[in-house]
């Protein structure tokens, strides 16, 4: 994890779509319920779309009801960091790629146990790998 991904911005517009360039390189968010992958429940690994870092288990995943993919734990402690978001007149902690900063969403503290956090991610942050 320690090999950090940095491109242009006009690389990271040619490879991504132009939806995921919008959540992963401007912290765009997309709506509840319509993500690939909100409802999600097959064994496997959830990866960065923009750079193919291991972010999320599927054993650690769970239905928040929130309608965007909620994990109780990242796949180990190096795959994402995050950072305070005061953005939209809210205080939370937004959560980024550490290998390619893209942004994924947001961690709150009203998860499961025994974490008790909630990675409340955009799918179109992830691709599913097996």
């Amino acid at each position: 994890m320690d090999d950090k991904v940095e491109k242009s911005d006009e690389e990271w517009r040619r490879e991504l779509t132009p939806e995921q360039y919008r959540v992963l390189r401007q912290k765009g968010t997309e709506r509840a319920f319509t993500g690939a992958l909100w409802d999600d429940h097959e064994p496997g690994r959830f990866l960065c779309a923009g750079c193919s870092a291991e972010l999320f288990r599927a054993e650690d995943k769970f239905d928040s009801g929130t309608g965007w993919p909620s994990f109780s734990r990242p796949a180990n402690a190096r795959a994402v960091a995050s950072e305070r978001d005061s953005s939209h007149g809210m205080e939370r902690s937004e959560v980024h790629c550490r290998r390619c900063g893209g942004h994924l969403g947001h961690v709150f503290q009203d998860g499961p146990a025994p974490t008790g956090e909630r990675y409340c991610i955009n799918s179109l942050s992830l691709k599913k790998g097996r």
